[in-house]
């Protein structure tokens, strides 16, 4: 993988927010879970769909916060526009976590 500056990191703007809604995305190519995500007042409320069913449940990420890139164009998955992309790590099997930080923070905020 080629080296970046980090001129280059900072073009890309993570943000952390807490999941508002969530529910079952069945139209989607793959298992995924569409969901909708409060980054504070500057952004506000973004929508995004994720293949996440190995771990988790819609009703069990309400309240959850996650990081997510913000600053991607959106992207029409099915029937629905993905507005960010959440982030994760595979774990052994491959199947997707969250990434979010481990103490309560300010909706919006950005990584550093």
């Amino acid at each position: 993988m080629d080296n970046i500056s980090f001129d280059d990191f900072q073009k890309v703007d993570v943000r952390c927010g807490t999941i508002l809604r969530a529910e079952p995305f069945p139209e989607a190519r793959n298992p995924a879970i569409k969901m909708w995500i409060d980054f504070g007042p500057e952004l506000g409320e973004k929508k995004t769909s994720a293949q996440i069913t190995a771990h988790y449940d819609p009703a069990t990420l309400v309240g959850k916060q996650v990081l997510a890139v913000v600053n991607f164009p959106p992207r029409q998955i099915g029937p629905f526009m993905s507005e960010v992309l959440v982030l994760g790590l595979p774990d052994d099997s491959g199947a997707i976590v969250l990434i979010g930080p481990d103490e309560a923070v300010p909706q919006g905020g950005r990584m550093h």
